[in-house]
C-alpha cells in the first residue's frame, strides 16, 4: 500500500511539475512575442491578378501558422505598396525592383522627393518578363524593325509595363506612339490593325498572346544580345529566356529581360517576427506553391536578384543561419 501511495504521489508531483513547465514555456513564448504586431496587413494589388492571389494566400499562411491575425489588402500595386510599407500603413507588401529603386531614390511618382527608406526586402517571389509581339504580316521581326511612329500598346496606364517598357524602347532608339489598355483589349486591337506592336510585362504564357496564336500568325520578338545588355545596364532588370515551350510560335528560346518581384516589410518591424515569417515562407515552398504556382521561384537561391533594398535583419538572420550570404551593403 505504501508503494502504491508513493507512486500516486510521485505521479501527482510529476504531473504538477509538467504543468508548471508548460505554463512557464507558454509564458516565455508570449514574452518572446512582446514586440510582435497584434495584427498585420499585406499590400497586394487589384483583385484577380497574381499579386492579389499570392499576397492574400501568403497572409493567410502567416496568420494560420504564426497565430497572428492578418490578411491581404487590395492596393494600387508595387509602387503604392512601397509607400504603404514605408509609412507603416501596412506591415508587409509585394513590389518589383523598379518601383523599389525609384522609391528608395526619392523618385516615386506617388511622392516625389520622399526617400522611402523604411522598406526592407524579405524574399524573392517570381520574375515578370518583358516581351514584344507583332503580327507576322507586319514584317516586324526584330526591335530594329519597329518603324518610327509605330503604335505600341504598353498595357494599363501606370502599370510596371507602362512605366518601364517605353523607357527601355526609347533607350534602344525606338520612336513610337504610346497606347494603353488591358491586355485582352490590346490583343484585339493588334489583330484588327489598330496598333502595330504590344510590349508586355506580364507572367508567361500571356493569355492574350496565346489567344492571338490561335487566331492569326504572330512574331514573338526577342532582344539581340546587344539590346539585352543595353537594357541590363540601364534598368533594374535581369537576363531572361522565354522557353520555346511557352508558345506554339517559338521554335527556340527567346532572349528577353525580366524584373524580379520581392516581398517587403517595414524595417522597424520586430526582428523575431520577420525571422519567423521568413523561416515559414522559405522552409515550406510546397505550401507556398499551393498559394500560387509562381512561388516555385520563391526560394533563397534567388536573393541575388535584389540589388536595391536592404534585407530586414530578421530575414538576414535566417539566411545566414542557413548558409546564404547577404552583401554588407544590403544589411541595415
Amino acid at each position: 500500500m505504501r508503494n502504491a501511495t508513493s507512486r500516486i504521489l510521485a505521479g501527482t508531483l510529476t504531473g504538477t511539475l509538467a504543468g508548471t513547465l508548460l505554463v512557464a514555456a507558454s509564458a516565455a513564448a508570449q514574452s518572446d512575442r512582446s514586440d510582435w504586431p497584434d495584427s498585420f496587413t499585406v499590400g497586394t494589388a487589384s483583385q484577380g491578378g497574381t499579386y492579389f492571389v499570392y499576397g492574400s494566400g501568403w497572409a493567410n499562411l502567416i496568420a494560420d501558422e504564426l497565430g497572428v491575425s492578418g490578411g491581404g489588402e487590395v492596393t494600387g500595386g508595387p509602387t503604392q505598396n512601397m509607400a504603404l510599407v514605408h509609412s507603416g500603413d501596412v506591415a508587409l507588401g509585394l513590389t518589383t525592383m523598379g518601383p523599389a529603386a525609384e522609391a528608395l531614390a526619392g523618385e516615386s511618382p506617388l511622392a516625389p522627393g520622399m526617400v522611402m527608406d523604411n522598406v526592407c526586402a524579405l524574399f524573392p517571389m517570381y520574375e515578370t518578363p518583358f516581351s514584344i509581339t507583332a503580327l507576322e504580316g507586319s514584317g516586324i521581326e526584330s526591335i530594329s524593325d519597329i518603324p518610327d511612329g509605330a503604335r505600341i500598346g504598353f498595357g494599363p496606364a501606370a502599370s510596371t509595363s507602362d512605366t518601364y517598357f517605353p523607357a527601355m524602347l526609347e533607350t534602344l532608339g525606338v520612336n513610337f506612339d504610346r497606347r494603353n489598355g488591358g491586355w485582352s483589349d490590346l490583343g484585339g486591337q493588334l489583330q484588327d490593325g489598330l496598333i502595330d506592336v504590344i510590349a508586355f510585362a506580364a507572367g508567361i504564357p500571356i493569355p492574350a498572346v496565346s489567344q492571338l496564336e490561335v487566331q492569326t500568325d504572330v512574331n514573338i520578338i526577342e532582344f539581340t544580345e546587344e539590346e539585352q545588355q543595353t537594357v541590363l545596364e540601364n534598368f533594374p532588370v535581369s537576363e531572361f529566356q522565354i522557353p520555346a515551350s511557352t508558345y506554339e510560335t517559338l521554335e527556340e528560346d527567346a532572349r528577353a529581360v525580366s524584373m524580379w518581384n520581392f516581398t517587403i516589410a517595414g524595417c522597424d518591424l520586430s526582428e523575431d517576427f520577420i525571422y519567423e515569417v521568413t523561416k515559414l515562407s522559405l522552409e515550406n515552398n510546397d505550401r507556398m506553391r499551393d498559394v500560387h504556382r509562381s512561388a516555385a521561384t520563391s526560394i533563397p537561391e534567388n536573393i541575388k536578384y535584389n540589388t536595391v533594398l536592404p534585407f530586414h535583419p530578421g530575414a538576414v538572420r535566417w539566411y545566414e543561419e542557413n548558409g546564404y550570404e547577404i552583401p554588407e551593403d544590403l544589411k541595415l
